[in-house]
């Protein structure tokens, strides 16, 4: 797994699928690029959902070199949970944390987005947001904060993410985080933006993302899903053909 000059980590809801053409042509060519080119998955459900939409979305023969699942919990490679990047969150008190914030009122997420080191709920933005962010905040647990969409609200440890995710699974194979770039297409993945040395806004990206990704480090491609990813790559001379 080593000898390769760049890791592209992408989500996958909205930055890659949505165009099945697309999304055909992008693996084909990575396909063609994998001795200088590692390409990685990195999606907020966790591992069982993700192969679901891979088997059913992606090509056939499709293959990455690794899965980032459960908003950055999770990081399989050869279908293997990486334990040194798990054994961090060992400990984590899922449970306290989940029960906090259903008695507040809010609707978690189906069972299976939920994880051991992921608690998923609705929880509208503005106020309700920030009462839940004061009422953990009083607890002293440890805990990091997702939101997205209108009332994506994922609770994480402060050591995980999409972002530290990432970072972590470059040093792994051996690549530095000069040649890390990541694409996306929503507010959870503006954490990876803000660590990337380049980043892709697919041109179908939210303008949460669009508004607040780094001016200087990021590529806003005018191609959705993607066809968006592949034009960035090819922006950034990733992908020369």
């Amino acid at each position: 797994m080593t000898g390769a000059r760049h890791l592209v980590v992408s989500d996958i809801d909205d930055t890659l699928t949505g165009d099945a053409q697309a999304l055909y042509d992008l693996t084909r060519i990575l396909a063609e690029h994998r001795e200088t080119v590692r390409f990685a998955l990195n999606s907020s459900r966790p591992s069982a959902s993700v192969d679901k939409t891979i088997e059913t979305e992606f090509p056939p023969d499709f293959e990455a070199d690794a899965c980032i699942t459960a908003m950055g919990t999770e990081i399989r490679i050869d279908g293997a949970l990486l334990e040194d990047w798990e054994d961090r969150f060992r400990g984590w008190p899922r449970d306290e944390i989940f029960r906090i914030v259903e008695a507040e009122g809010h609707q978690p997420h189906a069972p299976e987005f939920q994880t051991r080191y992921k608690a998923s709920f609705a929880v509208p933005r503005g106020g309700p947001q920030d009462h839940v962010r004061e009422i953990l905040a009083k607890t002293g647990a440890d805990y990091r904060l997702i939101a997205s969409g209108e009332d994506d609200f994922d609770i994480i440890p402060s050591l995980a993410g999409k972002d530290n995710a990432a970072i972590f699974l470059a040093g792994f194979l051996g690549i530095s985080n000069e040649r890390l770039i990541v694409a996306g297409d929503s507010q959870n993945d503006l954490a990876m933006f803000q660590v990337a040395s380049r980043a892709i806004a697919v041109g179908n990206a939210r303008p949460e993302l669009l508004d607040a990704m780094p001016v200087n480090t990021s590529y806003r491609a005018t191609r959705n899903h993607a066809a968006g990813v592949l034009e960035g790559l090819r922006h950034f001379g990733v992908i020369q053909d």
